[in-house]
């Protein structure tokens, strides 16, 4: 087994806690059933979120796939001029045997236009 770090965003219609919650769920899910993993196979978790989305912290809503005993980080992004807003971006630390070449990054709501090179 080797660590590896998945990638993900979601992006918010608004700063809403309860689309929060269904969009931070929508894409942890997303992250680890796209590479073939379980919670299980967690062993930390960084969430950042804009400046702009106040109303829950992300890793609230990641705990809701019950994964009680996995080190999540929430932090704040930088305020760029022109970024994309309502953004959350989220970094997982994995246990795998997928090659990093291989690890599938997932971007929903909008947010794929942060990784364009990433778009299918």
């Amino acid at each position: 087994m080797a660590v590896r770090a998945i990638r993900g965003a979601t992006q918010l219609s608004a700063d809403d806690r309860d689309e929060m919650i269904e969009a931070v769920v929508e894409l942890v899910e997303q992250m680890l059933s796209a590479n073939g993993l379980t919670t299980d196979a967690l062993i930390s978790m960084i969430l950042t979120s804009t400046p702009d989305l106040t109303s829950e912290f992300p890793a609230f809503a990641a705990r809701q796939l019950g994964m009680g005993d996995v080190p999540l980080l929430c932090a704040s992004e930088i305020d760029v001029a022109g970024a994309l807003p309502r953004v959350i971006r989220v970094m997982a630390h994995v246990d795998t045997d997928t090659a990093r070449p291989d690890i599938q990054h997932i971007y929903l709501r909008g947010a794929e236009a942060l990784r364009r090179d990433l778009a299918q």
